[in-house]
């Protein structure tokens, strides 16, 4: 049961990420930029720790459920084309960074989480808005722009937490539980 928590907790912040991001991206901060651009990110992060500290097949397992779990809270809290094109947006990109991350986790520390981030987020984007929004009227286009600008933005700022929590998961990892029988 110890083995599956890390998995549970993953699973839980990926679907909050996932239905906050779908009510967050109906709500326009200019022509550029929604509010999802700024929540769903840490998607990203929540992969990136799940694989560097418990291995791609936890990882995995932590998209699938989130996915699963995401896509229902956000069918329930979001018009159903946002739902739709999340879900297929969010599955692909965070398959493809869980791929390119162990492709390049041997590099120094941050470039796995960055390059992975960055790339998956251009997929996730073009999907995303594309589905979304494509014949809506509404300035898609540029919505788009300006989320993939704050993803890449957002891929560096959370590489400060990306750190922090590998190392205290490193550090829990490191504690042996001392035996007290005699």
């Amino acid at each position: 049961m110890h083995a599956l928590r890390p998995i549970f907790f993953g699973v839980i912040a990926m679907a909050i990420v996932v239905a906050v991001s779908n009510v967050a991206v109906g709500y326009p901060i200019n022509d550029w930029i929604t509010w999802g651009a700024l929540t769903y990110p840490v998607a990203f992060l929540v992969t990136d720790v799940m694989n560097r500290s418990f291995g791609a097949s936890n990882a995995r397992k932590v998209v699938y459920g989130g996915f699963l779990v995401g896509v229902i809270f956000s069918i329930w809290l979001a018009d159903i084309r946002i739902a739709l094109a999340s879900g297929t947006a969010f599955l692909t990109a965070q398959l493809i960074d869980i791929f390119v991350f162990n492709k390049v986790s041997q590099k120094t520390w941050w470039q796995a989480p960055f390059i992975s981030s960055s790339l998956s987020s251009a997929i996730d984007t073009v999907l995303f808005f594309s589905i979304a929004f494509i014949g809506s009227g509404l300035p898609w286009v540029t919505w788009a722009a300006g989320d993939y600008a704050i993803k890449l933005a957002m891929a560096m700022l959370l590489l400060v937490p990306f750190k922090l929590v590998i190392s205290i998961i490193t550090n829990q990892a490191a504690v042996v539980p001392r035996d007290t029988t005699p």
